[in-house]
């Protein structure tokens, strides 16, 4: 098989790989999509001149001085008609400010004596929020390919919008396969192991958009064929059954079913076996490595990026720069990922591989929250030589 540099993988993967499409959804039900147009301004924000504080309005020219208090304006209803010469308006924070005032003084700085409100000396545009001071009308507020977090729909949302057009989810079915895996609260066999890899890698997919269904297959290939045959995912990704012994059958059952092969295995270490291809009516198939740790150090280096591209979204990842705190053995002719835990010192974000790198410790996996790249042929790297590495989310 000819192995695939990463970056050279990644490109075929993506060039397969154009935007599904958009659908029109209620803005409250768009958390977490990715925009599939761009947000502009309906009208300016604030539309008036708002007060910034609770208080007084004023005309700064006016202060200091005793001001007759000629009415209120709250949020939601303005103060009507004119401000007369020599007055004041009660004010609270948000309300619009009547056009003859170009100030507010804030409540602690005045005394109120009946009818009349003593104000020290201000100046022009104190705690005044000008009209389009978040932004003006017609203003580019998101772009397409933005993924929707609470912050950015809070943006959507006040620019008037009640429905929005965003990427439709990617369809992934995932299989795992081997005669070893038992599903987590079965009985296994006496020689079976509980499968981590399905349910870790069909949480990544969630957290970039997809919707996925999980099945199970063991070692035979007409199962195979019939899970397989036909399936109208998006993207089918399978865990295991990806090399070339006896018992790997995956590839095989792919060829019978008419799949194009892309990629046909990586110059990585974990994640050899990984492969990529499609079908001739555009349905995409992502072969994962069975050892834990390498179906997901695939997936995060080539699934996220296939899901986000799908949907519009740059599709990364996005490598950082760190030290290493210890020293690096040269390495061989495929990249190594290391798992790595992250860390700060006084010149900055440091880097420190776990200690056993076997990819099929799930508790090592568990512990790193980075991938640590050491590019292939790479000299050997003392403590403190820059690194970089894929920051892995944690909650």
């Amino acid at each position: 098989m000819k192995l695939a540099p990463v970056e050279a993988a990644r490109e075929r993967m993506l060039a397969a790989c154009a935007p599904l499409g958009a659908e029109t959804v209620p803005l409250a039900a768009a958390a977490g999509r990715v925009l599939a147009e761009d947000v502009r301004a309906g009208r300016d924000q604030p539309p008036f001149d708002a007060s910034a504080m609770d208080g007084w309005a004023v005309r700064a020219a006016e202060t200091p001085g005793r001001l007759a208090i000629a009415g209120e304006s709250a949020a939601g209803r303005a103060f009507e008609g004119a401000m007369p010469k020599g007055a004041a308006v009660r004010i609270f924070t948000g309300a619009p400010i009547p056009a003859e005032a170009d100030a507010i003084v804030i409540q602690e700085d005045a005394t109120r004596d009946g009818d009349l409100v003593e104000v020290p000396k201000t100046e022009a545009g104190t705690y005044v929020r000008r009209r389009g001071l978040d932004f003006a009308a017609g203003a580019a507020l998101l772009q397409a390919g933005q993924r929707l977090d609470p912050w950015r729909l809070a943006l959507a949302a006040s620019s008037g919008r009640a429905e929005i057009a965003v990427a439709r989810r990617p369809r992934v079915l995932l299989l795992s396969t081997g005669e070893e895996l038992a599903a987590a609260g079965s009985t296994p066999g006496p020689y079976q192991i509980f499968d981590s890899g399905g349910p870790a890698v069909i949480a990544l997919a969630e957290s970039v958009g997809a919707t996925a269904e999980r099945q199970v297959a063991g070692d035979d290939m007409d199962a195979l064929l019939a899970k397989l045959d036909g399936v109208s995912a998006d993207l089918i990704v399978t865990i295991g059954g990806a090399s070339v012994g006896d018992h790997d059958l995956v590839r095989q059952a792919g060829r019978r079913l008419g799949l194009t092969l892309a990629v046909e295995s990586l110059a990585m270490r974990p994640g050899k076996p990984t492969f990529f291809g499609t079908f001739e009516d555009g349905r995409r198939w992502l072969g994962l490595p069975g050892n834990p740790a390498s179906a997901m150090a695939c997936a995060e280096l080539f699934l996220k990026p296939i899901l986000r591209a799908l949907q519009g979204e740059p599709p990364g990842p996005a490598l950082a720069r760190a030290r290493t705190t210890q020293p690096l053995a040269a390495n061989g002719p495929r990249e190594h990922w290391m798992r790595a835990v992250l860390g700060e010192d006084a010149a900055g974000r440091t880097a420190t591989p776990l200690g056993d790198q076997d990819s099929s410790l799930v508790s090592v996996f568990a512990a790193a929250d980075a991938l640590l790249r050491r590019p292939a042929d790479a000299a050997a790297a003392a403590a403190g030589d820059p690194v970089e590495v894929l920051p892995l989310p944690r909650a």
